[in-house]
């Protein structure tokens, strides 16, 4: 049996087994089935949901008692994640320690992964911590996050930390079996996906992910930290969080759950980032354009067909094929949207000229380019 990292999600339901406080004894099955995948040789990540549950617990309230107005309610869940975060870490803490297994809290935002330096920064603190045999326990920083820097779910949080720490593979534990072709609690049909080689509109559709691709939670923000990851080159399982066995089964190699192949080989750390990034707008190229990605050449403001969005020089955007329809690549851009718009459809010669020799003669250099 091969060795592996893996990164394990746990989220909130299965933490309270559907109650309003942690469930201990979950707690100590999870901590066991992660110590023994340790003493299989594994490396293990957990991205742990629950420190606003555990907040509710230790100040004996209900998720009904939540302030009516919307500008309350941010601070509100930001005081839950405070007094909370440090007993969930207490109570991982005393599980794991039955086991005499060391643990670290790392909390982390958007922007510390978003910015290349403190990515670095992130994943080096990371690696440091599984080459000390400890086992670092992941979550967002909600104390003071705010909208803008929000990750948003620990479903997708989870797969840029598997893209962090190069991960092979990413265990999402959920309330259900897998990615089923309908809503089981809906349609008693319903049968389970055992394997999944592409992620397309259908599956997406399964899940219900807005057209907008943005998930409206459940389903639908696992199957967008499955695409990420296994863009990444990491293969991801859906599998119950009740199951016996569930993470030693799925790193064994038995068909558990719903399985994601792997989209490509494995990218290296940069690219990994620009995986990673949250873009901040895009463009929609011809098919000449597009083909010349894929043969891993930069992409020409000649090949621009319409820039969507506003972005700075130095943001990540998305290259998308002509219709708009279809991701074929992430990159770092050299210009600003406004400078894109100026010089989209223009050759490379006339470019220099157009903005005093200031600008690149390309939108995106192929060494900033990543292939989706």
């Amino acid at each position: 049996m091969s060795q592996n990292r893996i990164v394990v999600k746990v989220g909130t339901s299965t933490l309270t087994d559907g109650t309003h406080h942690l469930n201990r004894r979950r707690m100590l099955e999870l901590a066991q089935q992660m110590v023994q995948l340790r003493e299989q040789g594994h490396e293990v990540v957990l991205v742990s949901s629950g420190a606003m549950a555990a907040g509710r617990e230790h100040l004996g309230v209900t998720p009904t008692q939540r302030p009516k107005k919307a500008a309350a309610l941010m601070p509100y869940k930001q005081m839950l994640a405070a007094v909370g975060q440090s007993r969930l870490m207490m109570a991982w803490e005393q599980v794991f320690g039955m086991f005499e297994v060391k643990v670290a809290q790392v909390l982390l935002t958007r922007a510390d992964l978003s910015d290349r330096h403190r990515y670095l920064n992130a994943r080096e603190a990371l690696l440091a911590i599984l080459a000390h045999g400890i086992v670092p326990i992941v979550n967002e920083n909600d104390a003071v996050v705010t909208e803008e820097i929000r990750v948003g779910d620990n479903d997708n949080l989870s797969a840029l930390v598997a893209n962090v720490v190069d991960a092979d593979i990413l265990i999402i534990l959920t309330d259900q079996d897998g990615l089923f072709t309908a809503d089981p609690r809906k349609d008693p049909a319903a049968t389970l996906i055992h394997e999944v080689s592409q992620i397309d509109d259908n599956l997406r559709s399964i899940a219900g992910v807005s057209s907008t691709n943005l998930g409206v939670g459940g389903m639908a923000t696992k199957l967008q930290a499955a695409d990420l990851a296994t863009k990444s080159g990491i293969a991801v399982v859906l599998a119950h969080g009740k199951r016996v066995g569930a993470m030693v089964g799925v790193a064994n190699g038995e068909k558990i759950g719903t399985r994601f192949l792997p989209q490509a080989s494995a990218p290296d750390s940069r690219q990994r980032w620009i995986l990673s990034d949250k873009t901040a707008g895009g463009v929609r190229v011809d098919e000449g354009a597009a083909q010349a990605i894929a043969k891993g050449k930069s992409l020409l403001h000649v090949g621009v067909r319409a820039v969507l969005g506003k972005f700075e020089r130095g943001a990540v955007i998305t290259v998308c094929d002509d219709r708009g329809e279809v991701e074929i690549a992430k990159g770092i851009t050299r210009c600003s949207s406004a400078e894109a718009i100026r010089l989209m459809g223009k050759k490379s010669t006339d470019v220099a000229a157009l903005l005093g020799g200031e600008a690149a003669t390309w939108l995106i250099h192929a060494d900033d380019l990543v292939k989706i």
